[in-house]
């Protein structure tokens, strides 16, 4: 019977799942949690839904439990998050401390399960205060902040810190977002899962199914962002940059699809004014799609000639990587971990305006040769940094470091 790791080594190679069984074998039978607050949207919820049962095959007991809050709780964390993206928001005591009762609600619940787990991983704000309520841990704790956190508002960041500061050690996707702590920080760039069915590949048929469902037009050219409706995915000013292109290109199509997820609470403001920026433009398709529809935007990006991800901050842009993937170059904004993936003139273009990359997609579809190069550098871009053997693989070395944080030097069998 193949295993979800022999899935995995016809796409990477049979050495890369070696070295992962032998990386794990020191920390076969021990107990690995991962902890944040949403079971689907979110590029976080996509990395452990297939990074647990990876560990599991590999002899780890890995699981994963999500948090449960009510909107003045989201409505808190989405401005924990802004606030460590640079934004100066002030966060009052009744929010925070509601935040805090929510944390020790949730490890009143997940006390028994947290306090004895070898390895504990806490995603992001939301959950970040859970270690004040289990005093009694057995294990190591790990803070994994998948935001841009190069610059955070330090009034809100404070508070943050005073939970981070009792991990035992930090993961950051970019050694530019660590912040000075009292343990080792890890930088682990997120990945992509190639198995998923966001990322297979898909039938021709499956494709001109979604082309006709949402009125694409198979002959004319098209541009396409996948994000949730956010103010720093900045879909306002693609629809601008798609404005300022069309003047040159005007058959141009673009495709805005995305979704919300649960514990984003300004989705729906965001997607009003991406409604209201575009107008009626008949050649600009806004689509609003449930958590699930994996399928669908794995067509939109495979049928899109060129995918933007124009963010103004970016923790990582996971969306970058599955468009390079499918062999797409990608318009990106000049931030965060969008820098590591577009390479200029490589695998794409770092862009700072609507007008910029109004440029960039004029460039590209003059140059049209430039697009298919491109996109053959971008896919072997992201199997060689970006998929997810790659960081269980980080994650298995974080931890066996972490079990022998007082040996200078560790020797692994095999």
């Amino acid at each position: 019977m193949t295993t979800l790791l022999d899935s995995y080594a016809a796409v990477t190679s049979r050495d890369v799942v070696r070295h992962l069984q032998q990386l794990a074998e020191p920390l076969r039978g021990k107990t690995v949690v991962h902890v944040n607050s949403t079971r689907v949207g979110g590029g976080v919820a996509e990395i452990l839904d297939k990074l647990v049962p990876l560990s599991r095959e590999l002899g780890i007991d890995s699981r994963w439990e999500v948090i449960t809050g009510d909107s003045e709780f989201y409505q808190c964390t989405k401005s924990m998050h802004n606030a460590i993206q640079g934004n100066r928001i002030t966060i009052s005591d009744a929010l925070l401390n509601h935040f805090l009762e929510v944390n020790e609600q949730n490890a009143n619940q997940l006390r028994s399960i947290l306090e004895a787990a070898d390895f504990v991983f806490i995603h992001d704000p939301q959950p970040v205060a859970l270690l004040k309520y289990c005093s009694s841990r057995k294990g190591k704790w790990i803070w994994r902040c998948h935001i841009d956190a190069s610059h955070p508002y330090r009034g809100v960041w404070r508070f943050i810190d005073r939970f981070v500061r009792g991990y035992d050690a930090s993961i950051f996707s970019l050694p530019q977002f660590v912040q000075m702590l009292p343990h080792p920080a890890y930088i682990i760039p997120p990945s992509i899962d190639p198995l998923s069915d966001k990322n297979i590949d898909l039938t021709q048929d499956e494709l001109d199914s979604v082309r006709a469902r949402f009125g694409i037009n198979p002959d004319a050219p098209m541009i396409a962002q996948i994000s949730r409706f956010d103010r720093f995915k900045d879909p306002i000013g693609v629809v601008e940059a798609y404005q300022l292109a069309k003047k040159f290109i005007p058959a141009l199509q673009l495709v805005l699809a995305g979704g919300g997820a649960s514990d984003d609470p300004e989705g729906e403001a965001v997607l009003s004014e991406v409604r209201y920026a575009a107008g009626d433009d008949p050649n600009i398709k806004i689509l609003l799609l449930p958590p699930d529809a994996h399928r669908t935007i794995n067509a939109l990006q495979r049928l899109a000639d060129i995918v933007l991800q124009k963010s103004t901050k970016e923790g990582f842009g996971l969306t970058v990587t599955e468009a390079l993937w499918k062999g797409k170059p990608v318009i990106g904004g000049d931030t965060g971990g969008i820098r590591l993936q577009v390479i200029n003139f490589h695998t794409g273009f770092l862009v700072n305006t609507p007008e910029g990359a109004a440029l960039r997609i004029r460039y590209l579809f003059k140059q049209t040769q430039k697009i298919q190069e491109m996109g053959l550098k971008g896919k072997e871009f992201v199997r060689e940094n970006f998929l997810l053997t790659r960081q269980l693989r980080e994650h298995l070395t974080l931890m066996v470091a972490l079990q022998h944080s007082a040996t200078d030097r560790i020797e692994l069998s095999g």
